[in-house]
């Protein structure tokens, strides 16, 4: 057992040894994330363009299986027609998605909108609580700001739309500075065996 551990194969040393040959493709990964989250952050109407794209395809690819999925359940006199709806409304999704991108990207930030204000009163109730825990004006604050954040989504969707693509940006850039900081310790450990 020892010896598959050192010679890379089973276990959490050999996958640890594995991405370690590999680091140059966790390091890949990273700059394309940083790189993706510099051009979301600073064209970020593309970055929801992109989402609302995958979306489409998501929706698309799901109403495919979902309706084959109630053929299947035809064949065996189960019952289908679920599926076969579910497929249908997927596809449909995915149709407006690509004829009508924009209305898309609005309704993914009406959702977030409606999102902000929902979680934010929740704070702000859980900071009015018996047993609030101590700091609860961090919560009632965090609860106003989503709220505010929310109502300024509804009422400003363009403005939405811009500020979930820096999120996305700024996501993209942190999660690919893990990665390649990730990178260059498997590099490293790979040279230390």
């Amino acid at each position: 057992m020892a010896h598959l551990a050192m010679t890379g194969s089973g276990g959490p040393a050999g996958a640890l040894h594995v991405l370690a040959r590999n680091w140059w493709a966790v390091a890949l990964r990273g700059a394309v994330a940083v790189i993706f989250g510099i051009l979301a952050a600073a064209l970020p109407g593309i970055a929801i363009i992109w989402l609302v794209v995958l979306f489409a395809a998501y929706m698309l690819i799901d109403g495919v299986f979902a309706i084959v999925a109630g053929v299947r359940a035809a064949q065996h006199h189960g019952r289908w027609w679920p599926f076969a709806l579910e497929g249908v409304v997927d596809i449909a999704a995915g149709l407006i998605a690509v004829a009508w991108p924009t209305i898309t990207a609005i309704v993914l930030v009406y959702l977030v909108a409606i999102w902000a204000i929902v979680t934010g009163i929740l704070m702000v109730s859980a900071g009015f609580s018996p047993r609030r825990p101590h700091g609860a004006w961090l919560l009632v604050l965090g609860g106003l700001i989503s709220v505010l954040l929310g109502i300024v989504f509804i009422g400003w969707p363009g403005v939405g739309v811009i500020a979930i693509g820096w999120w996305i940006g700024i996501y993209a850039i942190a999660f690919g500075v893990v990665l390649l900081l990730f990178a260059f310790r498997l590099r490293r450990h790979l040279h230390q065996r």
